[in-house]
């Protein structure tokens, strides 16, 4: 196991650090503490090579250039203080309505204009025997993108030698407030050698929450057996698409109960590399990046873009804060706030 720091760039008078974690069989995650956001996650190729399996930049100043901050696809960021749109930007908790930033249309997306992907999160390297990690941490203040409550926030990140990145979430507010955290990384297991439509899909439920018009879940929960949808047997994407008539951006029921469970598993069919999800959140977001520009890429050349990176977004309710029942979407003053991913690689 191996770690190291490097500085990154700077921000606001503040140096951006990139942490290094690398395993015995050669993976590499790379993290920086802007956004606490993986910029990369390499797998060996051969006895020397290596392959690059996530969307992002190798350059601090790749995250600010005009094509990505006008596509706005947060790459690899964590996602905070609530992932996902809130409904006409907006919800009312203990009889008080709290306006957000409206966003996409009418709604708020992935916590505000300012949210967690774009603070500089203080870090702590860890470093064991049989794996390393960072901890990342954050101070939320009451009322910032106007959601209620100081909220201490941690997020750490821990590679060991079974090839599995665990994302571990932890916060607790001062007031009671909606939370749901999750991690915005784009995987390609072709490593961008070609797009992901012959990547085989395969997610472990039949339900699914319904989004209106504007993709904001109403509360009503689907059955997708037998749709586009279903993923339950495993399906190639490019095939679910010309089923469902579009892309992925589907909000599975995970059904966990807040215990560990596998999820999903994503297989590039070409090269067998693949990628198993667990997580402890009720729900997950499938995205196959229909609105990613395609004039995005790596410094080296990996061409991203519409379908060429799938993520697997672990959350709490999309749209939880109006939606009476939506399990654990408020974390009450003084409660702490648990969540675990984990993502494990084979290849």
């Amino acid at each position: 196991m191996e770690l190291k720091k490097s500085k990154f760039g700077s921000f606001q008078g503040q140096d951006i650090d990139l942490y290094t974690l690398r395993n015995a069989h050669g993976m590499v995650v790379k993290i920086m503490n802007y956004g606490a956001t993986i910029t990369d996650i390499t797998l060996p190729v051969g006895s020397t090579g290596y392959l690059s399996v996530a969307c992002g930049f190798d350059t601090f100043e790749g995250y600010f250039a005009d094509d990505y901050k006008n596509n706005a696809p947060y790459f690899g960021c964590t996602v905070g203080r609530y992932c996902g749109q809130i409904k006409n930007a907006q919800f009312t908790l203990d009889g008080k309505t709290y306006q957000l930033a409206k966003m996409v249309g009418e709604n708020n997306l992935h916590g505000g204009l300012v949210g967690f992907d774009k603070k500089v999160w203080s870090a702590q390297a860890i470093e064991n025997k049989d794996s390393v990690g960072v901890a990342f941490q954050v101070k939320s203040e009451d009322m910032e993108e106007g959601f209620p409550g100081n909220v201490n926030v941690v997020v750490q990140f821990t590679l060991n030698n079974n090839n599995e990145l665990k994302v571990e979430y932890k916060a607790t507010p001062d007031k009671k407030t909606p939370l749901t955290l999750t991690n915005h990384t784009y995987f390609n297991l072709s490593g961008f050698k070609s797009g992901i439509l012959k990547h085989k899909a395969t997610v472990y439920t039949s339900k699914m929450q319904e989004c209106d018009a504007t993709g904001a879940a109403t509360g009503k929960i689907l059955d997708v057996t037998g749709t586009g949808n279903d993923l339950q047997k495993g399906k190639l994407i490019g095939k679910a698409h010309e089923e469902k008539g579009g892309g992925f951006e589907s909000f599975y029921l995970t059904e966990s109960n807040f215990k560990l469970k596998k999820v999903a598993e994503i297989e590039d069919t070409e090269s067998g590399r693949k990628l198993e999800v667990s997580t402890t959140e009720p729900a997950m977001l499938l995205y196959t990046g229909i609105y990613t520009s395609d004039a995005l890429k790596r410094e080296n050349g990996d061409r991203y873009g519409q379908f060429r990176g799938f993520c697997c977004e672990t959350q709490r309710y999309q749209n939880g804060p109006n939606i009476e029942g939506s399990p654990k979407t408020y974390t009450e003053a003084g409660e702490e706030f648990s969540s675990t991913t984990v993502f494990k690689f084979s290849w």
